[in-house]
């Protein structure tokens, strides 16, 4: 991706919204910082790192969740990002990394000023299963004690499969109940949420004290739920054009203290898309 390319694309995007009517009477719902997950840039931000952070920069996005491009040492991404005043709350880790080297998770995470470090994949087999389900609530709150002692909180970012029913509720309900708040705290993904047959809002409303974290997506108008945990690029849309109640998701996440919101759009769309993201959740109000 070419900065030019991308930095054109943002301004028609945000043109566009001039023809968009919001909701322009009483307080706004969102006030907090506009942050981005990294994975959003897969594809251009290891070849052309600057040009990216220059245009998330652009769009007056102040937070970034990520480690940065394989290969770049943390520090030289930090300094980057710091240089044009974006922060780096949280990290994400994968599954056996955290489990096996949690040291070197830890290490890459107060190198890039992060507070949170979040997982957002069980291993499984074609279904997830009550004991996969058994393994991760041992793991994270095993994980998630070396984490708190380090002084970072460790968060389960939801995918959507782990909304299979079990007894009177769900497996996921099943790892909220069976882990330890003091150790284990959620990023909840509001695609993935729906997409596994909840309501976000509900969700946030269940567990208010154990979500910190936030990826603000929205899934097109038309696509079924089920719980693989996947579906198509392209049913990532701008917030407020899907199928997700947003203003009461946020309601439910600012009543509830989310602490930080990330934006992740997998589509090939991300460019025009996450101007009109940023612009309607700015213009929502109470």
């Amino acid at each position: 991706m070419k900065k030019i390319a991308v930095v054109t694309s943002v301004c028609l995007a945000m043109g566009l919204l001039s023809t968009q009517t919001f909701a322009q009477s009483g307080k706004p719902v969102f006030v907090a910082p506009v942050g981005v997950e990294g994975y959003t840039f897969r594809s251009s931000m290891p070849k052309a790192t600057i040009a990216v952070l220059d245009t998330i920069k652009s769009m007056g996005i102040t937070e970034l969740e990520g480690e940065g491009p394989k290969g770049m040492p943390p520090e030289e991404f930090r300094k980057l990002c710091n240089e044009r005043g974006i922060t780096i709350p949280s990290i994400g880790a994968g599954y056996d990394d955290i489990v096996k080297s949690p040291g070197d998770v830890i290490k890459q995470a107060k190198i890039l000023g992060a507070n949170y470090v979040m997982v957002a994949w069980i291993p499984h087999g074609k279904e997830f299963t009550i004991d996969d389900a058994k393994k991760a609530v041992a793991d994270f709150n095993r994980v998630g004690q070396i984490l708190s002692e380090a002084g970072l909180t460790f968060c389960y970012h939801n995918h959507g499969y782990e909304f299979g029913a079990y007894e009177d509720g769900t497996l996921f309900d099943y790892i909220a109940k069976n882990t330890n708040p003091k150790y284990v705290s959620f990023e909840i993904d509001l695609l993935w949420s729906f997409h596994g047959g909840q309501d976000p809002a509900k969700l946030i409303n269940k567990y208010p004290n154990r979500i910190k974290l936030m990826h603000l997506k929205d899934i097109r108008k038309g696509v079924a739920n089920d719980l693989t945990g996947g579906t198509d690029t392209k049913n990532d849309v701008a917030l407020g054009t899907g199928q997700i109640n947003i203003p009461e998701v946020l309601k439910a996440a600012r009543k509830a203290g989310v602490k930080h919101y990330f934006i992740e759009d997998e589509s090939p769309s991300y460019a025009t898309q996450m101007p009109v993201t940023i612009a309607y959740i700015k213009s929502l109000k109470y």
